[in-house]
């Protein structure tokens, strides 16, 4: 089976734990890191950060021109993106990724920092529309900034049927110069595995960003099996939750 590796990245618009908005540090600590896809949060493609950050890694675009979106880079084939409003300030990019015949299901959010905001963007994610749409006939991947400092309501409904993979103490991705916090994560189902989790605790990327990236290395069965039956309500039952 062929595996992937997938970073998710909240950029904080370039603007580094220094104060210095800085485009090129950002695609420096991407490049160190080797990912195939790079999920991003609170980068402004309106000013063109995007295409900057594709244009030194050699990486495919995917981004609405707003002041602070969530946009992807990949080496691979990305179709079938979307953006939805989650309400509140809450985003989440929708994308099918395909790689060595095989898809992937992409969701990459940014929620709200307030408990209740964040409450109602999680009912949003896991409706009809979008975690919960009898369309997903693939592995999916959740992935992004949840904003979350503590356990809250959210968490409990985003939680529903999930197993959460343990991880050592301290192992936190905001603030970059002193992580004590998990925000930015990965949620997968049953048909992905983890092989690695990583976060770059680099001095570059404590400088960088607000936020350290987190590097996943994932591996997916034949999704052909999915691909060529007829999609009929398969909604994702069972995820594992992956912390940074």
């Amino acid at each position: 089976m062929i595996s992937i590796r997938i970073m998710t990245y909240n950029v904080t618009n370039c603007t580094g734990s220094d104060g210095l908005r800085q485009p090129e540090r950002i695609a420096e600590v991407i490049g160190k890191c080797a990912p195939d896809i790079v999920a991003l949060q609170d980068l402004d493609v309106r000013a063109g950060d995007l295409d900057r950050l594709a244009d030194k890694l050699g990486m495919h675009p995917h981004g609405v021109p707003e002041a602070s979106a969530n946009a992807l880079l990949s080496y691979y084939p990305i179709k079938a993106v979307c953006n939805h409003d989650l309400g509140d300030g809450g985003r989440c990019q929708r994308a099918d990724l395909d790689y060595q015949g095989k898809r992937l299901h992409l969701f990459n959010v940014s929620l709200n920092t307030s408990p209740e905001k964040r409450r109602r963007q999680i009912l949003t994610l896991l409706g009809p529309d979008l975690l919960g749409s009898n369309r997903l006939s693939c592995p999916v991947l959740l992935l992004g900034d949840f904003s979350d400092f503590w356990w809250g309501a959210g968490n409990l409904n985003l939680n529903r049927g999930i197993t959460r993979i343990r991880r050592p103490f301290f192992r936190g991705t905001y603030p970059a110069q002193l992580p004590l916090f998990g925000r930015d994560r990965a949620y997968i189902d049953r048909d992905l595995k983890v092989l690695n989790a990583q976060i770059d605790y680099s001095l570059l990327s404590r400088k960088a960003s607000r936020h350290l990236p987190l590097i996943l290395t994932l591996q997916t069965g034949d999704t052909r099996l999915y691909l060529h039956k007829e999609e009929t309500g398969r909604v994702p039952a069972k995820m594992e939750i992956v912390h940074g």
